[in-house]
């Protein structure tokens, strides 16, 4: 890793351009511009170019290897490598774990597992998730049972995303049926090379495997993989979920869609259709605000402040807007958004796969009504 500069002490129009400059010099000859998520094989070049350089890992302190990039850096950050249509990394690791163990893990913990994210030597899976748990996560049934010096652990988890790539993966378990459900579930961190750990792919709409099932069969980790103290994990879990859902409602999704319905729009004769341009320019301001509340949780995740459930927010405005874009899409781009395949061999002018990308996003990481929900309940102080 090279030492890295101030990125804070720079314009943002100079940070804008040296990321610019990375991006285009830096990327690998591998997709650009794809919708589906890259498996790690096909990723692992730009993977191993930002862990070289030192930009894996944007938001981590700079003392911890990572950029220590602000809010509004971030966002410039997201918006030049989207502009790019640079893939997408698999991102677990860096994003959701990394930032969980340097709040939580002990310091044996990040010594041990923080460089091996940077370095793409762990690459992590989430198994959080399970049939009968989704929204409701605190019903996990996983059971991990302290035997002599390792938890043994029996049970499934589902909709793992990239778990098949992944050799490392943490969990939610329940370790404890005697209490309050929250009250009763710690955080493992699971080799997945252990024996009696298995995967079974899911299909998404678009028939690829980007999902899989993992299954625990007295699988066994030493007592010192948990996170947090014996039945702490919710605790972890409520602030690994908040994280999840900053960086599910940052704007890079909507922002490429605009960049992709723009191009449809000129290849449809309409771009300046004055109807047209009314519509775009309103997705535009949303995708503005979307920016703005994104940058306030990204502020409030680097100075340390707690995520609350006003964090649906978030969430709930990026999913509904990217499914927005996506239906504009789909009517400017007429008979052509019918198409399986890409008018020209262009992703970018593919309006069915944005639109098939955007169905779920209304669903994983919490369901739009279990977060309406959320913040009746929890922000406005609604009955149930």
């Amino acid at each position: 890793m090279t030492d890295l500069p101030d990125f804070n002490a720079m314009t943002d129009a100079d940070f804008r351009a040296l990321a610019r400059d990375f991006v285009e010099t830096n990327y690998p000859d591998i997709p650009r511009y794809t919708l589906g998520r890259l498996h790690w094989e096909e990723v692992k070049p730009w993977y191993l170019v930002l862990s070289e350089h030192g930009w894996i890992c944007p938001t981590w302190p700079r003392e911890h290897g990572g950029m220590g990039l602000t809010a509004g850096k971030h966002l410039i950050l997201i918006e030049e490598f989207e502009r790019y249509g640079a893939a997408r990394v698999n991102d677990i690791g860096p994003v959701m774990l990394g930032p969980l163990l340097l709040k939580y893990g002990t310091e044996a913990q990040k010594a041990e597992f923080l460089p091996k994210i940077l370095s793409g030597e762990h690459v992590w899976a989430q198994g959080y998730s399970e049939p009968g748990a989704g929204s409701d996560l605190a019903a996990v049934r996983c059971e991990a049972v302290l035997e002599g010096g390792d938890w043994v652990i029996n049970g499934q988890k589902t909709w793992c995303t990239l778990g098949m790539d992944a050799n490392w993966i943490f969990i939610l378990a329940r370790t404890d049926k005697t209490v309050k459900k929250q009250a009763g579930i710690s955080f493992l961190l699971v080799p997945m090379d252990a024996p009696g750990v298995t995967t079974r792919n899911i299909e998404n709409l678009e028939r690829e495997a980007e999902f899989c099932e993992v299954f625990f069969d007295d699988v066994r980790v030493p007592a010192d993989h948990i996170v947090g103290g014996v039945n702490e994990g919710w605790t972890a879990a409520k602030a690994l979920l908040g994280h999840e859902r900053v960086f599910i409602g940052a704007p890079r999704l909507s922002a490429a869609a605009m960049t992709r319905l723009k191009r449809i729009a000129l290849r449809a004769g309409v771009w300046h259709d004055p109807v047209f341009r009314d519509r775009y320019v309103a997705l535009q301001c949303d995708v503005a605000d979307l920016g703005d509340l994104f940058e306030t949780y990204v502020d409030k995740l680097r100075g340390g402040q707690t995520i609350g459930a006003d964090v649906a927010m978030l969430k709930i405005f990026q999913s509904e807007l990217y499914q927005r874009i996506s239906e504009l899409m789909m009517e400017v781009a007429g008979e052509e958004a019918g198409l399986a395949q890409a008018p020209e061999g262009d992703r970018q002018l593919h309006a069915a796969a944005t639109w098939l990308s955007a169905r779920p996003t209304t669903i994983f990481g919490g369901s739009t009504e279990i977060m309406r929900n959320m913040l009746a309940k929890a922000i406005l102080e609604l009955p149930s």
